[in-house]
């Protein structure tokens, strides 16, 4: 690989071991691809700003090194008002975050050395997801996202996980979460759209807007996803009280539960969803970040990015 490639790091991820580790990581990066620049993110929102910029500079291949969170940085980042900066760049994951959810649907490998050696490879055309919903503050907020996108005790996980230490690891952070957040969480009124059919209504534990197939450290809650099919798998969790949820918890992992009572499968290209009750605060996952709440509409951009993957992870 001759042309530079652009790596943004995020040295805090996994409780600051990827910052730790970056020396190692780095030496087993440059002797993968050659020429080597780096941009550590500083701050939330970084990782968009030092992608646009590499863009715009003519990089042609940038690498996202952190968890699930940084690599939603990155995606944006290939976007400027809504259209992608350069159709032609790729993009490939150094997975080294707690979740670690993209990198399973990837097929990529939990080492992350043996990762790396998988940087550039088999770069395929990768639908995108255009989330629109009330950001943090109350405004209009637009965000892109590469893996899945709930709403409702998924939200709350996050934040949940977030304001942890994250020292158990991805799988044991993300299931003590949901297990607290079982605990606390009301499941919450929500009307859908999905593409041009008739609004419905469910009472919702989580609905799920997937491009991919995991979400909450391991959970294989669409197995039926494909990154470049061009739609979203949408999984409605509906009235689930907190002891069928602990007791369900097995088949959730194993991408067994959409033949259960009280979950219904769909297919969509639009997703729109917004609480019955308009002062229900119903707060949205994405990517393993709480970005806002409904109401959300969520559309698919397909084969919007060029996103490398091993070689036998092709959909299927």
């Amino acid at each position: 690989m001759s042309e530079t490639v652009y790596a943004v790091v995020n040295p805090a991820s996994a409780g600051g071991k990827t910052g730790r580790r970056w020396p190692e990581l780095a030496a087993h990066l440059r002797r993968r691809v050659g020429e080597l620049e780096v941009g550590f993110t500083e701050h939330s929102g970084h990782g968009i700003e030092l992608v646009q910029g590499a863009l715009r500079r003519g990089i042609t291949h940038v690498v996202s090194v952190g968890g699930d969170g940084t690599l939603n940085e990155v995606v944006n980042g290939f976007f400027q008002n809504g259209a992608p900066i350069n159709p032609r760049a790729i993009l490939s994951l150094v997975p080294t975050g707690t979740g670690g959810d993209t990198r399973r649907s990837l097929g990529l490998p939990a080492d992350t050395l043996a990762a790396i050696e998988q940087v550039g490879a088999s770069p395929q055309a990768t639908d995108v997801g255009r989330l629109t919903c009330v950001g943090a503050d109350g405004q209009p907020l637009i965000r892109h996202f590469i893996n899945i996108a709930s709403f409702g005790i998924g939200g709350l996980v996050d934040k949940l996980v977030n304001e942890g230490s994250k020292a158990l690891g991805g799988k044991a952070s993300f299931l003590w979460a949901t297990l607290k957040a079982g605990v606390k969480y009301d499941n919450q009124a929500v009307r859908f759209r999905l593409d041009d059919g008739e609004p419905f209504e469910r009472t919702v534990l989580n609905g799920v807007v997937a491009n991919a197939r995991y979400f909450g450290g391991g959970m294989h809650v669409a197995p039926t996803a494909k990154m470049g099919d061009g739609r979203f798998e949408v999984v409605v969790i509906g009235d689930m009280g907190f002891v069928q949820l602990t007791r369900n918890m097995p088949k959730l992992y194993k991408g067994e539960h959409l033949a259960l009572r009280d979950i219904e499968h769909f297919q969509a290209t639009r997703v729109h969803a917004e609480p019955v009750q308009p002062d229900m605060h119903v707060l949205i996952d994405l990517d393993g970040e709480q970005p806002g709440r409904l109401p959300a509409t969520l559309e698919l951009l397909p084969g919007a990015i060029r996103l490398c993957r091993a070689p036998d992870a092709a959909d299927d």
